[in-house]
């Protein structure tokens, strides 16, 4: 029997964790976090700020040398035990998600076993370490390279995959040997901390990860990057805070990752199988409410079966309920705070003004609770402006094509280059589609991309390095040349 999720809650911890304790601000300053279904405050935690970080990024540097030091055998199996602890408690962890978050607890479920599955596939990683050792060229030396931790690493992470975002950064750093400082988002931080308090079951070290919640990311980040300490920076969020980021990590010549926004688009060839199509981008459009930076954000499609796949589209959609995460029978739950259900009104309303028609939805609901329906829109203009902005909510756009060439080209035409979808029954077409398409992932006649044992990440202004797969750990090791004369 799960416990209720007001007493899981209070036995998480303060929102500051230093050298394996948990603690209050040294400000003493606290903020709230709320129910999205309700907009009602659900906890209270430690608000933290410049001090705070400065402890923490010491504590990071102080314990990076021994914690280089254990052998990656004792790593893996603190990863291995946090992978079984978390699936143990798979129902609480969700539970929390779900509340301070707003998603069905099903998909909640889902997401614990996929953000687990990265502490399961970064302990098999961390014994496979790689290196090289070989006769140079000429034959005068032998080469000799060795994989190293980075070094101290800052981990920022966004609210609305709180439990898979903070496993694919805290597995690989753990895997390669990295101490770390860790910002959750102050919107879902709850879902961090049973993450942390689950590591430290599992028998992670004190000081090799410390946590600072913050309502004021610059306060805390920015001395963490100017420290001189931390060596490397992991980042998933927008790209306009990114590129901050990257502005000021360029100041310490700091490696960065990140993950930033998208603008993914979903081609549906007139070939395609509607019925998978129709499955795809609801996987694709509607994972966390369209909450995602990998949802189908602008909907492509032939014009010579727009009006089936609109049809079809329409009526899965309308039917979906619309409720509380934490109520049985719910599909989607509420958006995550009310400045996300008035972004979405608005690019709906500015859709319509310029021609768009509305299928479903399309009208905010009045009541408690940052809630939007799901809403089907057909005939949005090129220029609308959610053509350009993340939704980042359950709305589905559509847009029609007639060639190939015609849908590519409306496919590229954006900044962004994360992910994108296509929708046909050749496979020599969905090949060469997915060739020409500007994006570091392709779902072909798939809405779902993302596996811990793949790489994850996007081109252009979506981001740098991957997270997960053979590549995901490499982000957090440096390679050591060693020369050796032969004599």
């Amino acid at each position: 029997m799960t416990r209720p999720v007001a007493d899981i809650i209070a036995g998480l911890g303060t929102g500051i964790h230093i050298d394996g304790r948990w603690q209050d601000a040294a400000s003493g300053k606290t903020f709230e976090v709320e129910n999205p279904a309700t907009g009602h405050p659900i906890a209270t935690l430690a608000d933290g700020g410049p001090d705070d970080a400065q402890r923490a990024i010491d504590s990071a540097a102080a314990h990076q040398k021994q914690w280089a030091a254990t052998p990656a055998r004792e790593r893996s199996e603190i990863l291995r035990r946090a992978y079984e602890l978390l699936m143990e408690r798979a129902d609480e962890i969700a539970l929390v998600m779900t509340t301070e978050m707003g998603k069905p607890l099903a998909e909640a479920r889902g997401e614990v076993a996929y953000g687990a599955e990265f502490f399961r596939w970064f302990a098999e990683e961390a014994v496979r370490i790689r290196g090289d050792a070989r006769r140079s060229p000429d034959g005068k030396s032998r080469f000799i390279v060795t994989q190293e931790p980075v070094g101290p690493c800052i981990l920022i992470t966004p609210w609305n995959f709180p439990m898979a975002m903070v496993s694919r950064k805290i597995g690989p750093a753990i895997a390669a040997g990295c101490t770390m400082v860790y910002k959750p988002a102050n919107l879902t931080p709850l879902t961090s901390m049973f993450v942390v308090d689950i590591l430290r079951e599992a028998g992670l070290p004190d000081g090799v990860l410390s946590v600072v919640c913050t309502k004021s990311a610059g306060s805390v980040v920015e001395p963490w990057i100017d420290s001189g300490k931390a060596r490397k920076l992991s980042f998933t969020g927008s790209t306009g805070v990114g590129k901050l980021l990257l502005e000021q990590c360029a100041r310490g010549v700091l490696r960065t990752s990140m993950e930033l926004g998208g603008n993914a688009p979903f081609i549906v060839c007139e070939d395609a199988d509607m019925d998978v199509a129709v499955n795809a981008v609801m996987a694709a459009k509607m994972r966390n409410m369209g909450e995602a930076c990998t949802a189908a954000n602008r909907i492509l499609v032939h014009r010579s079966v727009l009006d089936e796949f609109s049809e079809k589209l329409t009526a899965r959609m309308s039917g979906l309920i619309v409720g509380d995460g934490a109520a049985d029978g719910t599909d989607v739950g509420p958006l995550v705070e009310r400045k996300a259900v008035e972004k979405v009104e608005q690019l709906v309303g500015d859709a319509v003004n310029r021609g768009a028609e509305v299928l479903c939805g399309g009208e905010r609901p009045t009541g408690d609770g940052y809630f939007y329906p799901p809403t089907v829109l057909t005939g949005v203009a090129p220029d609308a402006e959610m053509m350009s902005t993340e939704i980042f909510g359950p709305v589905a756009a559509l847009t029609p094509f007639d060639t190939d060439d015609e849908a590519v080209e409306l496919a590229n035409d954006t900044e962004f280059g994360l992910v994108s979808y296509v929708m046909t029954e050749s496979v020599d077409r969905g090949f060469t589609m997915a060739e020409r398409l500007e994006a570091g992932m392709v779902g072909f006649n798939t809405g779902l991309v993302s596996n811990p044992a793949a790489p994850f990440g996007g081109i252009k202004q979506s981001g740098l390095g991957r997270e997960g797969g053979l590549t995901g750990i490499e982000e957090f090791l440096e390679s050591k040349y060693i020369s050796i004369p032969v004599r």
